[in-house]
């Protein structure tokens, strides 16, 4: 570092100057850190953490998760807003779920995440009043819009007959499929 400090001082000083030019105090200054050595601290140490990766997350540990990202949304906006929703499908008589909707609402959206009717439920406009349920308790909770994926084989045509619009597809497996991302302003 000195050897590079003192070939460029000697590029930029003019030949036959003295002591008292304009670079000598810079490369005074220059030279004497070169020569000191650095004091910068050193960064504080912490405990080595563990990564895990694992396909079986424990429910306390994704509540971890999901109550920090929360809190920072919270902190952030001031709203907190953030709620379950699920619009359930009852057998009559033993009351067992046969299918419906799951999501939540926040920050003015409905996010759909699952929607599932048996094959036997399908086709009589259960589907079209589980979804609107699912909407009018957003609207209730002052969603603006609502926001789902769905999978290409799945139920794309459902949405769209709904008043759905496509914002955007992205392939996955198997191929010629893909997730199709949809939304519904209200």
């Amino acid at each position: 570092m000195v050897r590079l400090i003192k070939q460029y001082l000697r590029r930029c000083t003019v030949p036959g100057a003295d002591a008292a030019s304009p670079l000598a105090p810079v490369a005074d200054a220059a030279l004497a850190m070169a020569r000191t050595p650095s004091h910068a601290p050193d960064p504080p140490s912490r405990p080595a953490l563990e990564i895990v990766l694992t396909d079986a997350p424990r429910p306390v540990d994704t509540a971890v998760i999901s109550n920090a990202l929360d809190r920072f949304n919270i902190d952030i906006t001031g709203i907190d807003d953030r709620r379950p929703l699920a619009v359930l499908v009852r057998a009559p008589g033993t009351r067992r779920i046969l299918g419906g909707l799951t999501g939540r609402t926040s920050l003015g959206l409905l996010f759909i995440d699952l929607f599932h009717l048996p094959p036997q439920l399908r086709g009589s406009g259960l589907g079209s009043e589980i979804l609107r349920r699912a909407e009018e308790e957003g609207r209730a909770r002052g969603c603006r819009a609502a926001v789902l994926y769905t999978i290409s084989f799945q139920a794309p045509g459902f949405y769209e007959r709904n008043g759905w619009r496509r914002m955007g597809e992205v392939p996955c497996l198997p191929a010629g499929t893909s997730r199709v991302f949809m939304t519904k302003e209200f």
